[in-house]
């Protein structure tokens, strides 16, 4: 069971969310997939989207980084503020530079892991902060070692990720995304290509990084999680965000009949 540390109330920032998205859209092919999302999310706010398959909860996350890009709308993390009208059809160099300034802000944790099969987990977390920022080998080895020792694989770091169980190299994951030492930490379903006895391990990191003051956003089938570890809960369905609530609120009570038909099977 997963227990809060703190309230549930949100406490705004004066100055602000720390992630806004207001009016998004993307298609694929002519089909809409996302219908005017937005969304506002305050600085250590746990977040989970849920709804069913094909509503465009993981768009809805990949355009949050431009793993995706968006065919309308603003995102602005961190004080990174981009308009994406047009942008489909900018310079490959522009969009390149607008998907950098908000990747510096946000780490991903995708869904099949994506780790380096031919580096140690150990490399794999150092990989990017040297790449991409230039740290020193030796200070990127370190904080990679202090990052797995926090998701509790200190012991296995130099082990091959196929070694290890998919909830370890979940955690490695985690850890290779705390690397570039984020403001916003994005989750893609961590945890459904997981065998069940697995799901709690990786569930409890994100937990440890909420009280932590962590901001995350998480795209979930875990409803217990969901229930217990959120400060709201999104419901999206058909591209739109639908209900918008409280954690226990939306489960007790849900205001919108289609939230209803969706978690009338989990209440």
């Amino acid at each position: 069971m997963f227990q809060k540390m703190y309230p549930t109330t949100r406490m705004e920032n004066p100055s602000g969310p720390l992630l806004s998205v207001h009016g998004l859209h993307k298609s694929f092919d002519d089909n809409p997939i996302l219908k005017g999302v937005s969304l506002d999310v305050e600085k250590g706010d746990l977040v989970s989207i849920i709804g069913p398959s094909g509503c465009g909860k993981s768009t809805f996350l990949r355009c949050m980084n431009f793993l995706e890009v968006p065919d309308a709308g603003k995102i602005s993390i961190a004080g990174v503020e981009i308009d994406c009208q047009g942008l489909e059809d900018a310079p490959p160099r522009d969009l390149k530079e607008k998907a950098h300034k908000l990747r510096q802000h946000v780490g991903m944790v995708f869904q099949q892991f994506n780790l380096f099969p031919h580096k140690t987990i150990l490399e794999n977390t150092m990989l990017a902060p040297m790449v991409v920022r230039g740290v020193p080998r030796e200070d990127a080895e370190k904080n990679g070692l202090r990052l797995l020792e926090k998701v509790g694989l200190g012991a296995l770091a130099d082990r091959y990720p196929a070694q290890m169980s998919g909830g370890q190299q979940q955690r490695a994951g985690i850890a290779r995304a705390l690397a570039m030492n984020p403001q916003v930490m994005l989750y893609d379903e961590p945890t459904s290509a997981l065998d069940p006895e697995l799901v709690d391990e990786v569930l409890k990191v994100m937990k440890d990084l909420d009280n932590e003051g962590m901001t995350q956003i998480v795209v979930t089938h875990e409803m217990r999680f969901a229930r217990d570890a959120s400060d709201y809960i999104v419901f999206m369905e058909k591209g739109h965000i639908v209900e918008i609530s409280d954690e226990d609120e939306i489960f007790q009570n849900p205001k919108d009949e289609r939230t209803r038909q969706f978690l009338k099977r989990f209440i």
